[in-house]
């Protein structure tokens, strides 16, 4: 019969050779990530030279802005002209593209577009928390609310009913404000 500390070291040696394989995993796997972050920002590199040598102001890079890390630049789709994180928002007018916002401004107009191509109703700030996949939290929450009322003020969208946020008259489609 084993002895109860022969037992004990066994199970000990199991769960520090899972533990010594997990760590292996884990630095194989960071060293993946680490060389596909890398590839992503060398491509994120070339759009944005790309964009600057076919910018209209025939690629003069003075007054470009460098950012280091793709993601501060809006992600991968991201156009040249759109707006930065905590950008105002400008006021709706006839023509102008929905380009000029931050990326999350867009995506509550694309989702309450969705909305409206399908012939369904206006949303709820909590309704379109859901529809990005965000925890329903009252966070988040108030922070679509806080966007939505912007978008509002600004002539994007129209809140006919309180809570409740629809694409203004005369906005639609992703590719510009009319």
């Amino acid at each position: 019969m084993p002895s109860v500390v022969g037992l004990l070291e066994q199970h000990e040696l199991a769960a520090w050779r899972r533990v010594d394989g997990l760590r292996e995993e884990a630095d194989r796997i960071q060293a993946e990530l680490a060389a596909a972050e890398q590839e992503w920002q060398e491509w994120a590199i070339a759009r944005r030279r790309v964009d600057v040598v076919l910018a209209p102001d025939c690629g003069s890079t003075a007054d470009t802005e460098d950012v280091a890390d793709p993601r501060a630049a809006g992600g991968p789709t991201a156009s040249r002209d759109a707006a930065k994180p905590k950008s105002q928002v400008p006021v709706w007018r006839q023509g102008l593209a929905w380009s000029v916002l931050s990326v999350d401004y867009q995506r509550i107009l694309m989702a309450l577009a969705d909305r409206a191509r399908l012939h369904e109703g206006p949303l709820t700030c909590q309704e379109l928390a859901v529809v990005f996949g965000m925890d329903v939290v009252p966070a988040r929450v108030e922070a679509l609310r806080s966007k939505a009322k912007r978008l509002v003020a600004r002539g994007w969208l129209a809140e006919r009913q309180p809570g409740r946020f629809t694409l203004a008259a005369g906005v639609s489609g992703p590719g510009g404000g009319s």
